[in-house]
């Protein structure tokens, strides 16, 4: 049906922009009520951790439903509604109260991701490399506007109203979500499951495969390494002689980067050679972290942010396109969101690695790892696709 893929990338973005601003207004709000900004660290630990199971589970509630449209407006409204319940009481109710409102978000906010697995339900199969690759871009745009939205409102208003866009922005994507019409099932898709197999069914696909095996372990290997990307960047924006807060503007980059190299995916990148880019373009992906250590000052350093992440989206596109490939119709929900939780997960490790190291190793040694991290994801990956090894049948939903 006409309309429905601008109306899905409608509906997909802002929930992203929200999602995506989210822990960014949290600290903002947090720090403008308390003057403790690290109080967040808290809440943003509570709406990360549940996403490891509730992605999955939400991921199988979407390929399994008759009407999918039902769940994921529910999902999204009860999403709005506790980000916004967050956002009201962070800094100002009980600890135990807002960290237990900031585990629903969590819980729920895996729909953002889950929307993905839905494309092959309206988008005709020779269309699709060109909507993973809108699709990537919307998470690329999501990057950029969701921060900068709420330190923008921050400027204007105060701290304690950055969140007010974000909300916002939920809000209007779940209504046009819920003019979004959805196929259900595909045939083949009323096998039952046990609890097992809801939790566990995309982690099994995962393995069972051998491509997706090599796609999730290459991935997930480079997440570990970018999940400090953030810390580093702020790290070596000093390093050069720069303010502390230059090193937004490398992020700022890298997404600008990212959003272009998804939109060049949406028109150039093909499904047979997805495999290849997502192991080119880690090694890639590399090297221009690596080039990031020669740059004499802050102009080189934004160049460099920026073919990280023109490199960067290719990656996502394909690994979108992979998924789609590889996985049994009545698994890609929780294909995505499991690989989705596997990446969180690594990013969240690596993050962690780069508090503990940073004053040993220094924003030099830390880029150095972070591009390790890329060329051990590759060969890995390479590894897995060519060792020889039997296949895993079966599935554990029965």
């Amino acid at each position: 049906m006409p309309g429905r893929l601008p109306l899905h990338l409608t509906s997909a973005t802002l929930l992203r922009i929200s999602a995506e601003g989210a822990a960014t207004a949290l600290v903002l709000t947090v720090h403008a009520r308390t003057g403790r900004a690290a109080d967040a660290g808290f809440l943003q630990t509570a709406l990360t951790l549940p996403y490891v199971l509730s992605g999955p589970v939400i991921g199988h509630m979407l390929d399994r439903a008759a009407r999918p449209r039902i769940p994921a407006v529910v999902l999204g409204v009860v999403y709005a509604l506790a980000t916004a319940l967050l956002l009201l009481i962070a800094g100002r109710s009980p600890l135990v109260l807002a960290l237990a409102v900031a585990v629903i978000v969590g819980c729920t906010e895996p729909i953002v991701v889950a929307l993905t697995s839905l494309l092959p339900r309206f988008v005709p199969a020779e269309r699709l490399p060109r909507a993973y690759g809108l699709e990537a871009s919307s998470y690329s745009v999501a990057a950029i506007a969701g921060p900068g939205l709420a330190a923008a409102i921050a400027a204007y208003a105060g701290g304690a109203q950055s969140g007010v866009v974000i909300v916002v922005a939920a809000a209007v994507g779940v209504l046009a979500l819920a003019f979004l019409p959805l196929p259900g099932r595909s045939e083949g898709a009323e096998q039952r499951r046990t609890v097992r197999g809801v939790v566990i069914g995309g982690l099994h696909v995962l393995v069972a495969n051998r491509m997706l095996r090599a796609l999730t372990v290459a991935t997930t290997f480079g997440w570990l390494g970018f999940g400090g990307v953030a810390v580093t960047a702020v790290l070596f924006a000093q390093h050069i002689g720069a303010d502390a807060s230059a090193g937004g503007q490398l992020l700022v980059a890298f997404a600008v980067g990212s959003l272009f190299g998804s939109l060049a995916s949406a028109r150039w990148l093909k499904a047979r050679v997805a495999e290849r880019v997502v192991l080119g373009g880690l090694v890639a992906f590399g090297a221009a972290v690596a080039l990031v250590c020669l740059a004499p000052s802050l102009p080189w350093a934004l160049a460099c942010f920026l073919l990280i992440g023109l490199v960067e989206g290719p990656v996502f596109t394909a690994t979108l396109m992979l998924r789609q490939r590889e996985s049994p119709p009545d698994r890609l929900g929780q294909v995505n969101t499991t690989g989705g939780s596997l990446k969180i997960g690594g990013s969240a490790i690596g993050a962690a690695l780069t508090g503990v190291f940073a004053d040993e190793i220094g924003p030099v040694g830390l880029l150095l790892a972070i591009a390790a991290c890329q060329l051990i994801g590759a060969l890995s990956g390479l590894l897995i696709l060519h060792w020889p090894s039997r296949e895993t049948p079966g599935d554990p939903g029965v």
